[in-house]
């Protein structure tokens, strides 16, 4: 079985159309929240994701962007991030942000050979909001996994690929699909092949000028369009 991680997409439909050609032969494909947010393809991304829920084994957890443009909880959000927040709200269906608002916080996986999976934002004490970047120390994630029962756990919310391994479990993070923080401007995402139990994770260039332009277009803070350029 070949498992598709995918998260943060913030409403960047060019990314996800570029990663889906890679993935869209996985047996299952789960995400890990954030579909809207920042970029200007909100609805195009939910209807898509909505579209492909009906036909294949695809989860789809609540990002805290989710969130709070679904239920409008805004106020500790930065200034850019707030304007998007505000913008989505008033151009979204309102299907779509129906569709939002009934994603679950956390979702659990089980597959073929029976290992299992906690799908979650950001973590299993603050499933919207906590951060848990790369360079933590092994205390820390072997507190979070305290809170878990899974086999592993999946994350996203930092935008940053990561791969932590505590004895046999792991706690993985694919990175964004719509807006990298790493460095690199790439859409990521990652398999996991349950017959090896290998974890890959990818890139792939999709048409960052036409995401941007649809930022600027939409009257977005330009910062969100520039700093697609720079995976940042």
């Amino acid at each position: 079985m070949l498992i598709a991680l995918i998260s943060d997409i913030h409403s960047n439909f060019e990314a996800l159309q570029a990663v889906w050609k890679k993935i869209k032969h996985a047996d299952v494909i789960l995400c890990i929240g954030d579909l809207v947010g920042y970029g200007a393809s909100p609805d195009e991304v939910v209807e898509f994701v909505r579209d492909q829920m009906k036909k294949r084994t695809f989860l789809c957890v609540r990002g805290n962007h989710d969130n709070a443009i679904a239920f409008g909880v805004d106020w500790h959000f930065n200034p850019y991030a707030r304007q998007a927040v505000r913008w989505h709200q008033r151009i979204m269906k309102s299907e779509n942000l129906e569709f939002l608002r009934k994603l679950p916080v956390r979702q659990i996986f089980t597959d073929d050979t029976g290992r299992s999976y906690l799908i979650i934002h950001g973590s299993p004490r603050a499933p919207l909001d906590e951060y848990l970047f790369p360079w933590l120390p092994d205390s820390e994630f072997k507190a979070v996994l305290s809170y878990v029962r899974q086999d592993d756990l999946l994350l996203g919310h930092t935008h940053m690929p990561m791969l932590v391994e505590i004895g046999e479990r792991r706690i993985i993070n694919p990175g964004a699909v719509g807006q990298p923080r790493d460095g690199d401007w790439r859409a990521a995402y990652a398999i996991i092949d349950t017959e090896t139990s290998e974890i890959t994770f990818k890139r792939v260039e999709y048409d960052v000028q036409k995401a941007a332009r649809k930022i600027i277009e939409a009257g977005l803070p330009r910062f969100l369009a520039e700093r697609l350029y720079d995976g940042y």
